[in-house]
């Protein structure tokens, strides 16, 4: 099958390439971000592929679909960039990558956890000055702290299989909680009982109407002083001008970001020569106490093969007409 693939890295390439040994799919790599500017680039293309910071907009999607696409082939589990009513309408078929590896994402998330804690980041720099000064770099057990995880899925499981395993207190919130994790022991609680009794605070939910800036001034305020907040999962989930208020007035702890609400302009690219405009950015960049990185918690060989060969494995199933029903994004899934 021909298929655009927009916001390509030269990282992907050798994943997709050996995925497409059996396929034989004609890929055409474009480094560009799918927009309403670069949409014409696919014309002629049944299929494209698109990437967390793609735009999927309807207007975008008009574009594609009068070019002659008929399937957009998500790299990704979430599809909050894609507006999946008009793309229906249009009749273009949405498959994603719902799983690729859940272990990636949760590690990372745990790992952003031990070096807030433990600040490995500023001793390493410290280290490297030949400062060996112990001063401002105590942390704490994680054993027998409480840990909140918000979304139980297939990510949420493997994090609380983990804190638990380091012997944490692991609650969760989650509206279909996990059989898996109860019976493990984590306790399913209200989200606010969370944030009471939670000394971090980890979101591993999909972004939704109902989720967007579900972490704001008011649920902020309810969480313990002093927490520290982990975020690898969608941007928008946390209200950044909130979360820099709350920093500023010594409430929350620590911060571990691997995603931003505006990360589209910024996230993929190399800008270490440029002037960054995004001042809630920049803000969130000067508090010693946040701890970013660029949207890489999906980034290990494993997943990165996974994303390949479903992706290309979804352009078979459309082709033969034998779609793999878990993979299909409908309309009724946008809460």
């Amino acid at each position: 099958m021909k298929v655009a693939v927009y916001s390509t890295r030269s990282y992907e390439r050798p994943f997709f390439e050996r995925a497409n040994t059996d396929h034989k799919h004609s890929v055409t790599y474009l480094e560009p971000r799918l927009t309403t500017g670069s949409a014409v680039l696919a014309n002629g293309y049944p299929a494209v592929s698109v990437f967390v910071d793609d735009d999927a907009s309807a207007a975008v999607l008009r574009i594609l679909h009068a070019g002659g696409t008929r399937l957009l082939a998500l790299r990704s589990a979430g599809f909050n960039h894609v507006d999946v009513a008009e793309a229906d309408r249009l009749g273009i078929k949405v498959l994603r990558v719902p799983a690729y590896s859940p272990y990636a994402v949760a590690e990372h998330a745990v790992g952003m956890m031990l070096t807030l804690n433990r600040k490995f980041h500023r001793a390493f720099n410290r280290v490297r000055e030949q400062n060996f000064a112990l001063d401002g770099l105590m942390g704490f057990d994680m054993h027998g702290k409480a840990v909140g995880v918000i979304g139980t899925g297939r990510i949420g499981e493997v994090v609380c299989r983990i804190l638990t395993g380091f012997g944490c207190r692991v609650m969760a919130f989650d509206p279909s909680p996990s059989q898996a994790c109860r019976s493990m022991g984590v306790e399913f609680v209200t989200k606010e009982d969370l944030y009471a009794r939670s000394d971090i605070v980890t979101l591993h939910c999909p972004l939704t109407p109902q989720t967007r800036h579900m972490i704001d001034t008011t649920s902020l305020a309810r969480m313990r002083p002093g927490v520290m907040l982990i975020n690898t999962s969608r941007g928008a989930i946390i209200d950044s001008l909130a979360l820099i208020e709350s920093l500023k007035q010594g409430h929350v702890g620590s911060v571990g970001l691997d995603v931003y609400e505006e990360e589209g302009d910024l996230f993929f690219k190399d800008l270490s020569a440029d002037v960054i405009k995004d001042d809630v950015f920049v803000r969130l960049m000067t508090f010693p106490n946040v701890l970013i990185t660029a949207h890489q918690g999906f980034f290990t060989r494993e997943a990165c093969t996974a994303i390949a060969e479903t992706t290309l494995g979804n352009l078979a199933g459309f082709e033969s007409g034998s779609v793999n029903a878990e993979n299909v994004v409908t309309p009724k899934m946008v809460v």
